[in-house]
């Protein structure tokens, strides 16, 4: 994340945005752990109050979910019982080490000048063949939302074009009406791409 009101609003509001009322992505969870072999390693970028990652362990995976906040760490830790490793995408340095890489609404906050050497990393952390899964905002142009958290706001044309400079296979992007922590509607991006 960007060193910027977006790091501190995930400090501050913790323990709030933790525990909130949030529906887990299970039709993406699903899906994203169909692709992978019964208690494949998973690598959870973003892993917020760690729900997603409580799921996957819930189903036999070996997951290692990291924030790069300290404090949403800490509430992860509560609710999964493990470790939560805090580091930023950009610290990302592990090589072919994971079957799959879920980054559910976490990757939207990288600046678009930083997006295609956090994808070279993240390409480089997964083994031959491993699955990307990763959502955002949709969008024409960076920007804030009213907490002023920053989003990447990348278009679909946009981003597979970027995926596919980084060396990306099978990208295949799904267009979705929601909603986010703002309350207000979001066009959503569902990326899954191939090492």
């Amino acid at each position: 994340m960007p060193p910027d009101r977006t790091s501190a609003f995930y400090e501050e509001n913790a323990e709030t945005y933790a525990n909130r009322a949030r529906s887990l992505p299970k039709r993406q969870l699903d899906a994203f752990l169909a692709r992978l072999a019964p208690g494949a390693a998973i690598l959870e970028l973003g892993c917020g109050g760690g729900q997603d990652s409580a799921y996957m362990l819930s189903r036999g995976f070996d997951v290692t979910p990291t924030d790069g906040s300290a404090e949403l760490a800490r509430q992860a830790e509560m609710l999964i019982g493990r470790p939560v490793r805090v580091m930023l995408f950009q610290q990302l340095d592990a090589d072919s080490a994971y079957d799959g890489v879920w980054a559910h609404a976490s990757l939207l906050h990288v600046p678009r000048s930083e997006l295609a050497d956090v994808f070279t990393r993240v390409r480089r952390a997964l083994r031959t063949d491993g699955i990307l899964h990763a959502s955002f905002k949709a969008g024409e142009a960076e920007g804030h939302d009213g907490f002023a958290r920053y989003y990447n706001y990348p278009s679909a044309d946009w981003l597979s074009a970027l995926l596919t400079a980084s060396g990306w296979r099978n990208i295949a992007v799904e267009e979705s009406d929601g909603g986010g922590y703002d309350g207000k509607p979001t066009r959503w991006l569902t990326v899954s791409a191939q090492r």
